[in-house]
């Protein structure tokens, strides 16, 4: 088996720790070397592997769209019907990993960078498409007009995922049940 190098140990390192510092200052009012203090490496190494901040902000990102896409295809997995791929995809956006105080400071970040900042508006569109383009795919044999519906579920799985994320002590449960009435009123299906 390959020894895995120290480049990867480091960067995942640096990421996990850029996570942990946006969740606690609540913004990306931190520095390099705030993150790569408590990453256990030097800001020279941190700026070696990423160049800065905002380099290092996209990688953790980028993971953490990795870990939903993960909690997306474990829903996904055992459905069988377009109604069960549909609710799939709104149960992983209000999986209790995506509520995690830290992740929802990083897409609260996300946001907020997406107007000034061209790569984070790029990854935030991303994401976008893929939840539309996952909506849409699972609404089309149960909807008569799948892109607009898929386009208004997204929007109030965002907004609905911004108000649980900023209310802090909203059970996600509560912001999922509000999505899947929503896709019954869309669809005129229920479960």
């Amino acid at each position: 088996m390959p020894k895995l190098g120290m480049e990867p140990i480091r960067r995942a390192a640096l990421v996990k720790a850029t996570i942990d510092c946006i969740g606690e200052q609540g913004s990306l009012d931190v520095t390099v070397s705030q993150i790569a203090k408590r990453a256990g490496m030097s800001s020279a190494l941190a700026h070696h592997y990423f160049g800065g901040k905002d380099q290092i902000f996209l990688a953790a990102m980028h993971q953490i769209l990795r870990d939903f896409g993960t909690e997306v295809r474990t829903a996904l997995h055992a459905t069988r019907t377009p109604r069960a791929r549909a609710e799939a995809l709104i149960s992983a956006s209000f999986a209790p990993s995506c509520f995690d105080p830290a992740t929802v400071s990083a897409w609260m970040t996300l946001y907020a960078q997406a107007t000034t900042h061209p790569d984070m508006h790029r990854l935030l569109r991303l994401y976008q498409r893929r939840l539309h383009s996952n909506l849409t795919h699972a609404l089309r044999p149960i909807s008569p007009s799948p892109i607009e519906d898929a386009a208004t579920l997204a929007a109030l799985i965002d907004g609905l995922y911004l108000r649980a994320a900023l209310a802090r002590n909203t059970d996600p449960a509560v912001a999922q049940a509000t999505a899947l009435r929503a896709l019954d009123q869309l669809t005129g299906t229920t479960a």
